[in-house]
C-alpha cells in the first residue's frame, strides 16, 4: 500500500524544497563544522571498543562513562561535563544543576519569562507536590520579556540583589511564542549579567539547541549548559538520560543532587548503553541537520498555504523546534494526526489531547518513535489553548521528515 498523498500535495512538496537550496547549504555548512568538532574529541580521548562496554550495580570505574564526560566537556570547551542515563529527561538534568547550585536563602531569576510548563513545579511557581525550591526557602524571580525580545536592561536589575546566585536561560522558545536564542545573544546576556554580578551562575537549559549552530552557549560565556540524550546530542540513539557540561563545581553540585552527597558521579551503571551514547553522539551533528532541513521544509509548505510561522523558512535557526500558528483547534488535531500517520511506529493511532503531568491544561502530542518521547525523532505537540500552535520537532532523516509533513498537510486539506 503506497502513502496516501495526493499529487496536489507533492507537487507543493516539491516547490518548496527547490525554494530552499540557499537554507539546506547552510545547515550543511554548521553539520560539517560540527562533525569535525565532535570527531577531534573522539579522537584526542581516542576512544575505543572496550568504552562500550556496560557496567551493573554501583557502576565504580565504568571507563566508558568516565571517558564519555571529558568528551563531553571538550565539545561544550568545559572544565567538567556529567552525562547520565539516570537522568529521566531534561527537565530532571535541569532541577539537578538548580538544587545542587542553590540554597536557603538565595534567589534564582529566569531571564526570559517563565520558563517551560515542567519546570514550574520544580520552581514552587505552582504546587506540584513537596519539594520544590520554593519549599527549601529559595526565592524566585522572572524578567518579563519586552517586546517578546530579551530585556537586557530588565536582567541588570534583576541580577544586581547579591542574593541572586543563579540565572536560568532557556534557548528554545517552549510553549512560549517567543523566537528562540541563538547562541550570540547568549553571550550578550551572560556579559550583560556578569557585569552587575559576578557570582551569580548561568545555567542555559540548552534542550533543542546542540549543534544547531557552530558554538554552545559556553563558549560564550554560560557557565553551565544542560540538556537530554534524547533530543538533540542522543542522535536517536540514545535510549534515554540527560547531561550538563560546564563548571566543576556546578557539575559537581548536580551530580551530588542525581545521587547523594559523597558519591555524585562516581556511582551509576550503564546496563551496556554506552555504545548509544557514543555513536548517537557521533552521529547528532548529521541527525540535527536533518531536523532542521525537516523543519525549514514544514515552514515553507505551510507559509505556502498561508500559515504563520515562526520561524520563517529563510531565517537562521537556532532550535529545532518549528512553530506553526493554526489558530483553531480543529486544524490543530488534524495537523497532528498526519504527522502520526508519518511515523514508522503507532502510525494507526490517532492522537488526542489528554492531561499530561506537568502541564497547566491539555496537550496534544504526535509522536511515533522509536525511543519514547524522543523529540529528535519526528513529533508534533501542543498544548490546547489559544492561539492553538503546533511545536514540530525532529526527523531523523529529511526524506522521513519531509514525508511526515506531507501526510501532515494531505490531513490539514482533506476537508478544504
Amino acid at each position: 500500500m503506497s502513502l496516501q498523498i495526493s499529487d496536489r500535495v507533492r507537487a507543493l512538496g516539491d516547490q518548496a524544497q527547490s525554494e530552499l537550496t540557499r537554507e539546506f547549504a547552510r545547515i550543511d555548512a554548521v553539520a560539517q563544522e560540527n562533525a569535525a568538532r565532535v570527531l577531534e574529541a573522539f579522537q584526542t580521548h581516542r576512544v575505543a571498543e572496550g568504552y562500550f562496554a556496560g557496567t551493573t550495580g554501583y557502576g565504580y570505574d565504568d571507563l566508558g562513562r568516565d571517558k564519555l564526560d571529558e568528551i563531553y566537556a571538550r565539545i561544550f570547551g568545559t572544565e567538567a561535563a556529567l552525562v547520565r542515563v539516570q537522568f529521566v529527561n531534561g527537565t530532571h538534568a535541569i532541577a539537578a544543576a538548580l538544587y545542587g547550585r542553590l540554597k536557603a536563602g538565595d534567589v534564582l531569576v529566569s531571564a526570559v519569562g517563565a520558563p517551560y510548563d515542567t519546570l514550574l513545579g520544580v520552581i514552587g511557581a505552582v504546587d506540584k507536590g513537596h519539594g520544590s525550591l520554593k519549599d527549601y526557602g529559595i526565592e524566585y524571580r522572572q524578567v518579563e520579556l519586552l517586546d517578546n525580545k530579551p530585556d537586557l536592561e530588565g536582567m541588570a536589575r534583576a541580577a544586581s540583589d547579591p542574593r541572586v546566585k543563579a540565572v536560568l536561560i532557556q534557548r528554545s522558545k517552549g510553549y512560549s511564542t517567543r523566537a528562540s536564542l541563538s547562541v550570540a545573544e547568549i553571550g550578550e546576556m551572560c556579559r550583560c549579567i556578569r557585569a552587575v554580578n559576578p557570582g551569580a551562575a548561568l545555567i542555559v537549559d540548552n534542550c533543542y539547541g546542540e549543534f544547531v549552530e557552530t558554538l554552545e552557549p559556553t563558549h560564550v560565556g554560560a557557565d553551565l549548559c544542560v540538556g537530554s540524550l534524547i533530543k538533540n546530542p542522543g542522535g536517536g540513539l540514545a535510549p534515554t538520560g540527560g547531561y550538563l557540561a560546564g563548571r566543576r563545581d556546578l557539575v559537581e553540585g548536580a551530580a551530588q543532587r542525581l545521587t547523594v552527597p559523597g558519591i555524585g558521579g562516581e556511582c551509576g551503571c550503564t546496563l551496556g548503553q554506552n555504545r548509544l551514547l557514543y555513536q548517537g553522539l557521533f552521529l547528532a551533528p548529521h541527525t540535527v541537520a536533518q531536523a532542521l532541513k525537516t523543519a525549514v521544509f514544514a515552514a515553507r509548505v505551510m507559509e505556502l498555504l498561508g500559515y504563520e510561522t515562526e520561524p520563517v523558512s529563510s531565517a537562521a535557526r537556532h532550535d529545532i523546534i518549528q512553530m506553526i500558528h493554526m489558530k483553531e483547534p480543529e486544524a490543530l488535531k488534524k495537523f497532528c494526526k498526519g504527522i502520526q500517520f508519518g511515523a514508522p511506529v503507532d502510525s494507526y493511532v490517532t492522537p488526542e489531547p489528554w492531561d499530561m503531568p506537568g502541564y497547566d491544561c491539555q496537550v496534544i502530542m504526535a509522536a511515533g518513535a522509536f525511543i519514547q518521547g524522543a523529540s529528535i525523532e519526528l513529533s508534533a505537540d501542543a498544548p490546547m489553548r489559544p492561539p492553538y500552535t503546533v511545536y514540530l520537532q525532529g526527523g531523523l532523516t529529511f526524506e522521513s521528515g519531509r514525508l511526515g509533513v506531507l501526510l501532515a498537510v494531505e490531513e490539514l486539506l482533506k476537508e478544504r
